[in-house]
């Protein structure tokens, strides 16, 4: 019983880390109509790390020394914001909503395979295998087939997305590496890593002083820096103390019935019955690949 309360408090932990992240597919969108995708994530990231930093010092918590650590902050900034971000918001520059949401919602294939196959870290049950099935089923019946008619055009953007998605993957496996650690500690090293590899590119590739951002451009890089990376990467970080790798990344399914959702809520649209069965698929995968095992008495 002591176990129930923390699991909800987890649970709606994961649900609102997939509306902070299944937001920024809107502000992606919105930011790359005038500002290159190198760009965005260089300030992205260093806006997020910088907002974290500050946050930090305000409650006390300092940044760890040791160079090992800071070594793994790099190499998690790699495989989870300087590659992914950019890819993504690259491959957002033609790729349909509708289909890139399901591209990127197989992360937690991805985390299962890798676990299954390469490390090992946590128990691979038939549960969890149940769950992504039924997860990646539920999107595809939220979002409607018809969304995957353009599969194979834009090829290039497409591979894109999908290589964002393994190496999120790969990330969520590698953030085990933090348990250790505050989760602000990773979240801000991490974004800050991220930054010193993408801000020379930036400087180099778009020479940003020449750039003539929109203000919708602007609102929606500072909205993607402090809800969808700063904030969300915090929780991220902290679920994957307590859920683990494949339990977290179970947020990928939940994003997109939370953009149906709003839809339905602030757009008066209409939730169709597949849609429905969809939801219900989405709801019963996540059940099932974070509620933890039963103990033997």
């Amino acid at each position: 019983m002591g176990d129930r309360p923390l699991m909800i408090k987890e649970l709606l932990l994961l649900l609102l880390l997939a509306t902070l992240w299944g937001s920024s597919y809107t502000f992606i969108k919105i930011g790359v109509e005038t500002i290159p995708p190198v760009t965005l994530i260089a300030v992205r990231t260093l806006i997020a790390g910088s907002i974290l930093l500050l946050v930090m010092r305000w409650q006390g918590i300092s940044m760890p020394r040791d160079p090992i650590v800071w070594r793994q902050f790099m190499f998690q900034a790699v495989m989870n914001s300087a590659v992914p971000f950019t890819l993504v918001a690259w491959g957002e520059k033609s790729v349909d909503a509708g289909l890139a949401a399901i591209l990127n919602s197989t992360t937690p294939i991805f985390t299962f395979l890798l676990t299954a196959l390469i490390t090992r870290h946590e128990p691979v049950t038939w549960r969890k295998l149940l769950g992504v099935v039924l997860g990646l089923a539920g999107i595809c019946l939220i979002i409607g087939v018809e969304a995957l008619d353009g599969l194979g055009d834009q090829l290039l953007a497409q591979i894109a997305i999908v290589a964002a998605t393994v190496s999120y993957a790969g990330a969520a496996i590698y953030g085990k590496n933090f348990k250790g650690l505050h989760p602000m500690q990773p979240a801000a090293g991490s974004m800050l890593c991220g930054a010193v590899l993408l801000l020379p590119v930036s400087l180099v590739v778009d020479q940003p002083w020449t750039l003539t951002p929109s203000m919708p451009s602007i609102g929606a890089l500072l909205c993607l820096s402090v809800f969808s990376t700063a904030i969300a990467f915090t929780i991220y970080f902290r679920l994957m103390q307590t859920l683990g790798s494949i339990g977290t990344t179970s947020q990928a399914y939940l994003r997109v019935p939370i953009g149906v959702g709003l839809g339905i809520l602030f757009l008066g649209e209409s939730l169709s019955h597949t849609a429905l069965i969809g939801l219900v698929c989405v709801v019963l995968a996540v059940i099932a690949m974070t509620m933890p095992a039963r103990r033997k008495a």
